[in-house]
């Protein structure tokens, strides 16, 4: 069951990693499955550092998002590789396709042996940049706890404003920090 959109998701090259998108299929698979290797067949990286393997990580909100609705995928998973290594060293994700008012919300985990080293920096740089050229993409959002002074530290240097805050069931209290699709593009 491969959605059409999963064909124009494609890989997203920046700098020194390519964010690979993955199949209908292959996120369902890995959810299900994580030990299963056959989605890395064929590949030309590996995930010797099993991300989303161990801990599903935004899995369990997207397969259910991608079961009732295949052409959501477009917005889901992505392996952060680098291409260099041919190592998965984290993923990132939007929570869904743009809401009523334009806005797309994105999540991003990096492996803790590669955090600090500007890879979570460009892979959101990498997604927002695909985003704002999707169609019906306003607003770019994301959210963090005040107490994740590296995620926070992460989104300022982007210039995204604090517009608020939030109780998030999972992870407690966030900030919201947001930016228009026209200023990411001005940037």
């Amino acid at each position: 069951m491969l959605a059409a959109a999963d064909e124009r998701a494609g890989i997203i090259g920046h700098m020194r990693i390519a964010l690979h998108h993955l199949s209908v299929d292959e996120l369902i698979t890995l959810f299900e499955d994580p030990d299963d290797l056959s989605i890395y067949a064929g590949k030309d990286f590996d995930n010797p550092h099993r991300v989303l393997m161990d801990e599903s990580g935004p899995l369990c909100w997207r397969v259910p998002q991608v079961e009732a609705d295949p052409t959501v995928n477009i917005w889901f998973v992505r392996w952060i590789v680098l291409p260099s290594t041919r190592e998965i060293i984290g993923s990132s994700s939007f929570h869904g396709p743009p809401d009523p008012s334009g806005m797309v919300e994105i999540g991003l985990g990096i492996h803790p042996k590669f955090q600090r080293q500007g890879y979570g920096h460009e892979a959101l740089a990498a997604m927002w940049s695909w985003a704002i050229d999707q169609p019906k993409v306003e607003t770019l959002r994301y959210t963090v706890s005040p107490t994740n002074v590296a995620s926070v530290k992460l989104v300022e240097s982007f210039e995204f404003t604090r517009v608020g805050e939030q109780m998030d069931e999972i992870d407690g209290p966030e900030d919201i920090y947001e930016m228009s699709a026209d200023d990411f593009r001005a940037r």
